[in-house]
């Protein structure tokens, strides 16, 4: 729903999300990065080399939101969680050259699993990440897990830990509890958090936007060393 086009009418309902998103994407077109690695759930551990190929069609949107040009033949498309990285990255791109790195990480891998993957993937070079998540899908009866009472403490204990840079809870993050929950960000967020272990030093985060339209927890927070 991020994106206007699948929003329709009711766009303007977010334009204060997509303001966040706005400002913490030029951020990262601005931090210098020669690389900028997007992580997202996706059904198997996945590369996916550039140009990268992406739409909206399966969502009811004739709209393509590919990075660079592609041979449809050739190139994979991306699940939905890269897909609208994509579309992030092409609204507002990077002031310099830089590389995309799309990397899916599969939704079943365990806690443990997207922390190795976070601690391994740094590009040679400056580089700076983009995670693609969203929190619980069970936020009243209209959010399409339904309503479950488990939900809003998990989103809310979800936004202190990305405004505090609070890796144990990212790492903590149930996987079970996170699929009946319908949270799809919960790989991305670890493989994350193992990255941000790895670099080491101290972090300053910033959460910009925090709230549950349509019953869907959304974030959208910023890390940078302190």
């Amino acid at each position: 729903m991020i994106v206007p086009e699948v929003a329709g009418g009711a766009a303007a309902e977010l334009d204060d999300l997509r303001a966040a998103c706005a400002g913490a994407v030029t951020a990262l077109g601005r931090s210098g990065a020669r690389q900028i690695v997007v992580f997202g759930a996706d059904s198997a551990m996945t590369s996916y080399d550039p140009p990268q190929r992406g739409s909206l069609r399966p969502w009811g949107v004739d709209l393509d939101v590919s990075l660079g040009p592609h041979d449809p033949l050739e190139s994979r498309e991306l699940p939905l969680s890269l897909a609208i990285g994509a579309w992030l990255l092409r609204q507002h791109p990077p002031h310099q050259p830089v590389v995309i790195n799309m990397q899916g990480i599969a939704s079943s891998a365990s806690a443990a699993e997207c922390r190795d993957f976070g601690e391994c993937c740094a590009p040679d070079g400056p580089w700076a990440l983009l995670v693609m998540g969203d929190g619980s899908a069970s936020r009243g009866v209209k959010s399409p897990g339904y309503d479950d009472a488990r939900a809003e403490p998990y989103d809310n204990a979800l936004a202190s830990a990305l405004a505090t840079v609070d890796l144990d809870v990212l790492h903590g993050l149930d996987p079970v509890v996170s699929t009946e929950l319908g949270v799809a960000g919960r790989p991305a967020f670890q493989a994350a958090a193992g990255a941000v272990a790895a670099a080491g030093g101290t972090w300053r985060g910033d959460l910009s936007y925090h709230a549950a339209p349509y019953g869907v927890g959304y974030f959208v927070a910023s890390w940078v060393p302190a």
